[in-house]
């Protein structure tokens, strides 16, 4: 990204500076004799080995606190993977599987909204949040360079990027590092998603009406007729427990502390504008034992969690969100979906391939309004078995069985009523996923006593440069952060900027940031446009859409690419590209494709770096790819203006 210089920019302070470090002078005094050095060095290693035999009876009695800091740090890279049990098999300071977990082990999982307490959770967890871990020892007097405060995608970016640019940093955890992008959002869904693609294209090699030339038979037998698909639920979400634990060690402590970033587990909580107190677990806010560290620079990111509407009997039911559907063991029979999001979206097409019975309570539009591709993502959902029901209110929850020890799923009603109709009709399900929408996570964290602006729902209110728009040394990134996108791409690019901006006087800003959005159904749904502007104040905020007035649109229809044709897919594909009306300046992309999320990168590189629709359809396209599809609108507008021969010249 290129720094930019401003004109003028009235409140906000000079730019930092960077951080130094200095060491003490050494003071050298005379050289000593050879003889002096070997009895020095006899006796040196003398008391060395008197001190291992101490250390080495001590660790045997050592205490607690020692015991877990070590297990805590040291990292087991070297095993495999796919048997992270024997990492920790006997360990009681490190989470252990069932049936060797404790009963607070198991408790604490679930608190955590992590189970079932397998080898691979406990994998997770022993990266992402050991047990029993300690706390770094602050000394009297340190400042750090950096304090991040979450330990999602924003947090982990900022707080490493510092330290490996040589800023004293760390990081608070409150629950698991990660955030919701390993452990309930990103990383299982697309798990969930990969299997539910192959259970679709295994249904359609299994049709004796397929195009393909695939049928099956019996090893030494003639052709079987009848097929059925099935799907073994509880393999397809072990084998998302494992890719995920596998994945942990790369969010995990011990790879920060490894880079240089510290970290503290507990909730962060600023009791000045230059202190963030540290709540371990168990204690109160004021504790004496809690760590209070002071800091030159500070970032907010502590994500958001799932809204939950105001509805009759849904807070004390049994209903799931993205926090804890992953963890599901038995298939749920029938499934309702409050919500036409991404996630609500995404997850209905994957639990009908599964086998569920899956219905969809939309109050407004698909995909905020995106007519053309909520139809066309509709219609596909439709044909996977998934039910829309249009403009209903849910009014009430009321849970018929609760939640088996034994592991038997819940059953509720759903009782709702349709716009322009009183009547109340009533759905029943085993599960009932909340996706309506994400409320930022800025309560209860003493911003107050910081002085840093926020909105109680939308999260922390910054500038261009990503600070708090009331505190000019403290930055916000992510989910946290009021009027910018919900990715986990946004909050890293957004770690980036306050990196730069913070620690070495950069002025990078957010109204640069040209950011895509990908729904991984299957077609994908892919959006970009720069995503926020400045008001009149400075503040971030929504970039407003142009009308169609203002743009002219290039669209390219997919069901003409000659590899969709090849790969009988994207029957109802297109990509269309808006620019600024009589120019060929892009401001948005949007691409329905089986590879759309591929394929909007380019025309995101093109949007940041002012290449123009014409340089799109000059740029040289491998074939057969769905890609051309990109290429194809360009070639519409050098097409509108080619010059041609004279009739008869």
């Amino acid at each position: 990204m290129v720094s930019r210089r401003r004109q003028h920019r009235p409140n906000r302070p000079p730019p930092p500076r960077q951080p130094t470090h200095h060491s003490p002078p050494v003071t050298l005094g005379p050289s000593p004799s050879r003889t002096h050095l070997l009895m020095t060095s006899q006796r040196v290693l003398f008391f060395v080995q008197i001190s291992l035999l101490v250390f080495a009876s001590a660790l045997l009695h050592s205490s607690t606190h020692l015991h877990s800091f070590l297990t805590s740090q040291i990292t087991h890279r070297n095993r495999p993977i796919d048997h992270p049990h024997t990492r920790y098999a006997t360990n009681p300071m490190a989470w252990n599987p069932t049936p060797k977990s404790t009963p607070e082990q198991v408790t604490l999982s679930s608190q955590l909204s992590i189970s079932p307490l397998d080898e691979y959770n406990a994998a997770l967890l022993n990266e992402v949040r050991p047990l029993n871990y300690t706390n770094p020892e602050v000394e009297w007097g340190t400042v750090w360079d950096l304090v991040v405060v979450g330990a999602g995608a924003g947090g982990l970016v900022s707080s490493r990027q510092a330290a490996r640019r040589g800023a004293k940093s760390c990081m608070i955890s409150m629950e698991l590092a990660g955030g919701d992008c390993l452990n309930a959002g990103c990383v299982p869904s697309k798990a969930l998603l990969r299997c539910a693609k192959l259970v679709r294209e295994a249904r359609k090699a299994a049709s004796r009406q397929n195009e393909f030339g695939v049928f099956f038979t019996k090893r030494g037998e003639s052709e079987v007729l009848d097929l059925d698909v099935g799907v073994d639920f509880a393999k397809v979400m072990q084998r998302m427990r494992r890719l995920r634990s596998s994945i942990a060690p790369v969010d995990g402590h011990a790879r920060g502390v490894s880079i240089g970033s510290q970290v503290f587990q507990g909730r962060g909580v600023f009791t000045s504008p230059y202190t963030i107190e540290v709540v371990e677990d168990g204690k109160k806010l004021g504790d004496a034992n809690n760590p209070v560290l002071r800091f030159r620079k500070a970032v907010i990111a502590t994500g958001g969690r799932p809204t939950i509407p105001d509805v009759k009997g849904l807070v004390s039911a049994p209903y799931a969100t993205n926090l804890n559907l992953f963890n599901l063991q038995s298939l749920p029979e029938r499934m309702v979906v409050l919500g036409a999001g991404i996630v609500a979206l995404e997850m209905a097409q994957a639990f009908a391939a599964f086998g569920s019975k899956v219905t969809v309570l939309q109050r407004s539009k698909l995909l905020s309004g995106d007519v053309e591709a909520g139809k066309v993502i509709r219609e596909t959902l439709e044909q996977d078995g998934v039910q829309f029901l249009d403009e209903v209110i849910v009014k009430e929850v009321e849970t018929l069985r609760s939640r088996g020890s034994d592991g038997e799923l819940p059953l509720m009603r759903v009782g709702l009523t349709h716009k322009g109709n009183s009547q109340l009709t009533s759905l029943e399900c085993e599960c009932l996923l909340v996706a309506i929408g994400r409320t930022a996570n800025v309560q209860n964290m003493g911003l107050e006593s910081a002085n840093i602006s926020y909105h109680p729902t939308q999260g922390v209110l910054i500038n261009d440069y990503a600070q708090s728009i009331s505190h000019p040394n403290v930055y916000a990134v992510g989910d946290c952060v009021a009027h910018v996108p919900r990715l986990t791409h946004m909050s890293g690019e957004m770690a980036k900027v306050v990196v730069q901006n913070s620690l070495f006087g950069g002025e990078w800003r957010m109204s640069t940031l040209v950011v895509p959005a990908v729904m991984y159904t299957d077609p994908e749904y892919a959006v970009v446009r720069k995503v926020v502007t400045i008001d009149t104040n400075g503040n971030v905020v929504p970039s407003p859409k142009l009308s169609a007035e203002e743009v002219d649109v290039y669209r390219a229809e997919l069901r003409s690419n000659d590899r969709a044709i090849l790969d009988s897919s994207d029957t109802n594909g297109y990509v269309k590209i808006s620019c600024i009306k009589g120019t060929g300046t892009i401001v948005s992309c949007t691409i329905v494709s089986s590879r759309a999320g591929e394929m909007i990168n380019e025309v995101s590189l093109a949007i940041k770096n002012g290449i123009d629709i014409m340089g799109l359809g000059r740029n040289v396209h491998a074939y057969p790819t769905l890609g051309e599809g990109v290429m194809s609108c360009g070639l519409q507008f050098i097409g509108a203006r080619w010059k041609k021969m004279n009739e008869g010249g």
